[in-house]
């Protein structure tokens, strides 16, 4: 039987290590607290869910046997070595058979149902997005039917608003690609504004 697979990609929490523009913007302690808030709670809300199995793929990879994850981060894997892609391509490789989807862990909004969403599209398409509103994406899932393909990531301007396109771009043109909901992370100040104002 072909399991879903969900892959939550998170940084080691280190008080001045990491989230560097937002830490910029609002000070090291307050990106600190919020990157530790926003995993947990989306381990909480993801992590226990039998409609898949999850997996937070750990930076830096040393981390991954270390003690203080938040509840629901039971396993954990390193990301292993390369550039972001590389890192992704590699991790959603590696499950068992079964689709995969990878989202990011500094993305307040993330709730089940788009994680539902994102593997009903998956049942149609070979991969799946979820777009950002800076041109990148939050979320990335693919079908695996097959192995992924070669240079799957190859050639994308990450922190750019071209990283969604250039992720599409790099798919064989024969892949269908579906895109589930819009979501933002939060990385600078002004999104770390709209997030507060957003959750009180």
């Amino acid at each position: 039987m072909r399991r879903r697979h969900l892959i939550v990609f998170a940084r080691q929490s280190r008080l001045g290590r990491g989230k560097t523009r937002l830490a910029a913007g609002i000070g090291r302690l307050e990106a600190w607290r919020f990157s530790r808030l926003v995993l947990a709670a989306l381990l909480r809300r993801l992590g226990g869910d039998p409609r898949w199995t999850l997996t937070v793929a750990v930076a830096p990879d040393r981390a991954a046997a270390m003690r203080g994850w938040p509840p629901g981060a039971g396993r954990r894997v390193a990301q292993g070595g390369g550039d972001l892609g590389r890192r992704m391509a590699r991790a959603l490789a590696a499950p068992p058979p079964g689709p995969a989807v990878l989202v990011g862990s500094d993305i307040p909004d993330i709730r089940a149902p788009h994680i539902v969403a994102a593997f009903r599209a998956l049942g149609r398409h070979d991969a799946v997005f979820g777009p950002a509103g800076d041109g990148g994406y939050w979320l990335v899932g693919v079908r695996r039917l097959r192995a992924l393909p070669r240079g799957m990531f190859a050639g994308v301007r990450w922190s750019s608003p071209h990283a969604l396109a250039d992720s599409v771009a790099s798919l064989p043109r024969r892949h269908a690609v579906g895109l589930v909901d819009t979501l933002d992370d939060v990385d600078d100040a002004a999104g770390w504004r709209r997030w507060r104002a957003g959750s009180r």
